[in-house]
């Protein structure tokens, strides 16, 4: 019997060598190569027999897409209003962060007025049933499959007239056409196209639940993010009851958008002020903390900042952030010490942002300023005051967006006065509260107390 030939694949790109080596010369990633068996040549597509007519794009018929609400306020806002007609995403997250559950109490309302179907890959038909009895969810009219072979899937979906499908999960999907175990890049990336593609033309609204390596990105080839039209993560730290799921794409919505769940007893609930979840309730006013608001899709967020500035026990000084960009927390102390005349250089110095939410834009930088020249002076900021502005290296106050609808979020929540760039300060001033403009970080420092 001839020896099966083995080859090596990347699992970043999915590229393929004859022979092991560090670096993929594909995707130049290191150490991502993985050994498996050579896949024979199989004809997946019938040769083209015309030539499709080439249409103007000013005469191609734009019909609104039909979406379906999954009774989820908060999940239906990451997908930009609910799942599209023959749209597939792809919900990313931790082992037992609560994703199937979560698709599970969507399927119970979809079940009301559409024809869904829950394909298991990972548990039996008993366990699922089991997680629904727990929930105490309605599911008479959802349709199970347990199966992972991917032929008999697509007989099934094929089969029986869907308006929605969840496959979970698509790593534990394979194909027979294929001789490499379920999971791998070869598998992954075959059976996700041949589910998308039978999404697209069928019409059918599908989710695909994908597993995340120990660095918290999808696992599989990086094509499978691109196949998909929507990428959710499900994010949240496993001592916290709270959960928050993130749309990275979206053909259908914007992107960077977040919904807010607590996890239950009866499953994932939505948190209707996740502003709350964010802010620290204090006795009284507290030295290292400000208040700021940043802009999460096209939700103003209300996020509490606390600082803590202490001597430095060695010549090296600590910068530590938490929910902050590190590189960017040096850079601050820089432009504190050049423009404001604070230096920090024998500092240790602690950023964190409350609740575990991760800040990436770069208006949250003159609320961390703010914070640690609070703690290292010990003289809290002035009562319900919100701060919001980008910092830039010569020491200016640069401008956000939608700085009204921060402003109208801070006031809605009682906030009172507000520090914003003079770039953003409009005519038409936002009731009951009082915006201080400054256009340099010194006019903040000044502006900052009472």
């Amino acid at each position: 019997m001839a020896k099966q030939k083995s080859i090596y694949v990347c699992t970043e790109c999915g590229g393929q060598m004859l022979k092991w080596q560090g670096q993929c010369t594909h995707c130049q990633s290191w150490n991502t190569l993985v050994e498996t068996v050579a896949e024979k040549q199989v004809t997946r597509f019938s040769p083209i027999s015309k030539i499709d007519r080439v249409e103007n794009l000013s005469d191609v018929e734009v019909q609104d897409e039909s979406r379906y609400s999954t009774g989820i306020s908060e999940l239906d806002r990451v997908l930009g209003g609910g799942l599209v007609r023959g749209g597939v995403v792809l919900l990313g997250g931790d082992p037992g962060i609560g994703k199937s559950t979560l698709l599970l109490q969507a399927l119970a309302h979809l079940s009301t007025e559409h024809q869904v179907l829950y394909i298991s890959g990972e548990e039996s038909a008993q366990q699922v049933a089991l997680r629904a009895r727990r929930l105490a969810l309605n599911v008479q009219a959802v349709s199970l499959f347990a199966e992972i072979q991917l032929e008999r899937i697509q007989t099934v979906l094929s089969g029986n007239k869907l308006d929605i499908a969840v496959v979970d999960s698509i790593q534990t999907i394979y194909s027979e056409t294929l001789q490499s175990a379920p999971g791998s890049v070869a598998q992954v990336r075959e059976c996700a196209a041949q589910l998308t593609r039978m999404a697209k033309a069928s019409g059918i609204a599908l989710i695909l639940i994908g597993h995340v390596t120990k660095e918290g990105a999808l696992a599989g080839p990086r094509v499978l993010e691109h196949m998909v039209d929507t990428v959710l993560y499900f994010e949240g730290d496993m001592h916290s009851s709270f959960r928050l799921v993130r749309a990275f794409k979206n053909r259908f919505g914007a992107v960077n958008e977040l919904g807010v769940f607590a996890m239950s007893e009866k499953g994932l609930r939505e948190v209707r002020n996740p502003s709350a979840l964010f802010l620290s309730h204090h006795d009284g006013q507290v030295a290292g903390s400000c208040i700021m608001v940043t802009q999460e899709g096209t939700r103003p967020l209300l996020v509490e900042i606390q600082a803590l500035v202490d001597d430095a026990r060695s010549s090296h000084p600590k910068r530590l952030s938490v929910g902050l960009e590190q590189n960017r927390l040096a850079m601050l102390l820089a432009v504190l010490h050049r423009h404001a005349g604070i230096p920090c250089f024998d500092q240790d110095v602690f950023v964190n942002a409350v609740g575990g939410v991760k800040i990436t834009e770069p208006g949250a930088d003159l609320a961390v300023l703010l914070a640690i020249v609070s703690s290292l002076k010990n003289k809290p900021l002035a009562k319900r005051m919100v701060v919001i502005g980008e910092i830039g290296l010569a020491g200016e106050v640069r401008p956000v967006q939608r700085g009204q609808e921060r402003l109208k979020e801070a006031a809605k929540l009682g906030f009172t006065r507000a520090i914003i760039p003079l770039a953003n300060k409009t005519k038409q001033p936002v009731s009951g509260i009082e915006v201080l403009a400054v256009a340099r970080i010194g006019e903040a420092v000044a502006q900052m107390y009472e």
